[in-house]
């Protein structure tokens, strides 16, 4: 009885070194995965802004604007007209 009462605290002992580990190491995945999220967003943030200005240079008649919108648009880039650099 002994051993297996033995056993079973060491299996168990390793089942939770194992998951602690594990853990540990999704959390360093996640924070090596922070800086390259942020810097998209930022870069996402900036073209949204580049084609918000370029959208309204299109509205107000700007022609070099409106091709470059009109080929966006063939392409399937819609442009929110509110977008803004945050």
């Amino acid at each position: 009885m002994l051993l297996l009462t033995l056993a079973l605290l060491g299996w168990l002992s390793f089942q939770t070194w194992q998951l602690f580990a594990e853990q540990q190491q999704l959390k360093s995945l996640r924070a090596e995965q922070d800086a390259p999220l942020e810097k998209a967003t930022k870069l996402r943030a900036s073209l949204d802004a580049v084609a918000a200005g370029t959208a309204r240079l299109a509205n107000d008649g700007n022609t070099n604007a409106r091709v470059i919108v009109e080929e966006l648009r063939k392409r399937g880039i819609t442009i929110n007209p509110n977008g803004s650099a945050k």
